[in-house]
């Protein structure tokens, strides 16, 4: 069963997006080899929706984290040896050999590059194959979560043909049947092998990356539970690309599984329902999270609606778009998936009125589904009023304090409904009246 996201939920989380700055994946991406990067878009895009699979996961970052290893390897000599790996060879050592022959013979008559590429590769590969063996003998000392891959490559690197080979000084010069026995070795009977090599290198790589990024913000690991508890507790969360965030406390569970949000603009709202969304993705890839503690329920998927804008290749506006959205996440949540859904501001782009009754019945109809967890904000915060006959609405807010007639927000969350309606106010200290009293709002020609 795979995790289901769209790409609105993505990109109003800024999850994916390898140059973009600010996303949770460049955040994550300081891996050094191209196959731990490879490794790392596979994770992003596929997060595990198995509890068991997911701590696993989890305890292997947080192990390396624990023994805070540098990444042994040099990256071009990887490079090298995947190249020299993936370059085609002989089916048989006879053709292997005449092969190098020929090389040898154009390489001394000719520019062919071919002969000394294949003595590079075969010297990177025993380089890299040292340098396996040594970190190998390292993590095999060390035991812990990641014993069970670290057995399987000491069981291959043992094999005799493969010891003799990290025995050989790269310096010498090797014969002609050494260099195509060696091709023939690695290239054909053990291809196999050495793609497990590899792929362990590609491992330890990530799994290195990511638990220093852990290490350098301040992260923890998450505990993945049974979809069946429907619980989400939270504590000291943040918004991880965010520095020196403020961290909040929560609880969402089956008799108190909606969070109804209020609070004035500014007040963090968006940011606040940004952090979860995040936290719960990463925490489904067994990523390390902003938070102090992290406990969550297995979900199916994730979806959000929080920039929500018209569409007008389809004629839809802004207001229309977001019914499209609410739509979607109904039928979502109707299929019976267990899902966590968030709301900022529903309805938006209409009136008040509307606004009012359109977040009521839909936070209502909503607070139905016990098997979900919810998160809708809203700054009609009399809907707050009306909903607090509804037992499993958990009702919280991010205050403003005003310092003279300028606000400040705390960015906490507190018990309660807002009472806070400092909009005129804001409007005030920007002398926005005053400018329009006296004509001297600027015009510019465009």
């Amino acid at each position: 069963m795979s995790f289901k996201i769209d790409r609105q939920t993505l990109e109003e989380l800024n999850l994916l997006g390898k140059f973009r700055q600010g996303s949770v994946y460049h955040l994550f991406n300081q891996v050094k080899t191209r196959g731990g990067e490879q490794l790392l878009d596979e994770m992003f895009r596929n997060p595990l929706t198995n509890a068991e699979q997911i701590n696993q996961r989890s305890s292997i970052l947080r192990f390396f984290q624990q023994q805070a290893l540098a990444f042994p390897f040099d990256v071009q000599q990887i490079n090298l040896m995947r190249e020299y790996i993936d370059t085609s060879s002989g089916k048989s050592a006879a053709m292997v050999l005449f092969s190098t022959v020929v090389k040898k013979t154009l390489a001394s008559l000719t520019r062919d590059e071919r002969y000394k590429k294949n003595i590079q590769g075969l010297q990177a590969t025993i380089v890299t194959i040292k340098k396996t063996v040594a970190i190998v003998e390292l993590l095999c000392n060390l035991g812990g979560p990641f014993a069970a891959s670290v057995e399987e490559i000491r069981k291959i690197l043992a094999q005799p043909q493969l010891q003799k080979l990290a025995d050989t000084d790269i310096y010498q010069d090797l014969p002609l049947k050494t260099l195509a026995f060696y091709e023939y070795l690695l290239k054909n009977r053990m291809q196999k092998e050495m793609e497990a090599v590899l792929s362990f290198i590609y491992q330890l790589d990530l799994n290195m990356a990511v638990s220093n990024v852990a290490a350098v913000k301040g992260f923890n690991y998450a505990t993945a539970l049974a979809p069946e508890k429907n619980i989400l507790a939270v504590n000291d969360l943040r918004h991880p690309c965010i520095d020196k965030a403020i961290g909040n406390n929560l609880v969402l569970k089956e008799n108190s599984n909606v969070l109804f949000l209020t609070g004035a603009n500014m007040a963090g709202k968006s940011t606040l329902m940004k952090s979860l969304g995040i936290g719960l993705y990463l925490a489904h890839m067994g990523f390390p999270v902003a938070a102090a503690r992290f406990d969550f329920s297995v979900r199916e998927g994730l979806y959000s609606s929080i920039n929500v804008a018209d569409n007008i290749g389809l004629g839809y506006s802004h207001f229309y778009a977001e019914v499209v959205r609410v739509k979607q996440a109904a039928e979502a949540a109707a299929s019976g998936q267990r899902l966590m859904l968030m709301f900022d501001e529903l309805f938006k782009g209409t009136n008040v009125k509307d606004a009012y009754d359109g977040t009521l019945s839909v936070t209502e109809a909503f607070a139905e589904y016990a098997d979900c967890l919810f998160v809708v904000s809203t700054h009609i915060i009399e809907v707050g009023e009306a909903l607090k006959a509804t037992p499993n609405i958990q009702f919280r807010f991010l205050p403003t304090i005003m310092e003279g007639s300028r606000p400040k927000y705390t960015y906490r969350l507190e018990q309660g409904i807002t009472e806070d309606r400092q909009g005129m106010m804001i409007i005030r200290n920007e002398g926005i009246l005053e400018m329009i009293g006296s004509g001297n709002v600027l015009v510019t020609d465009e």
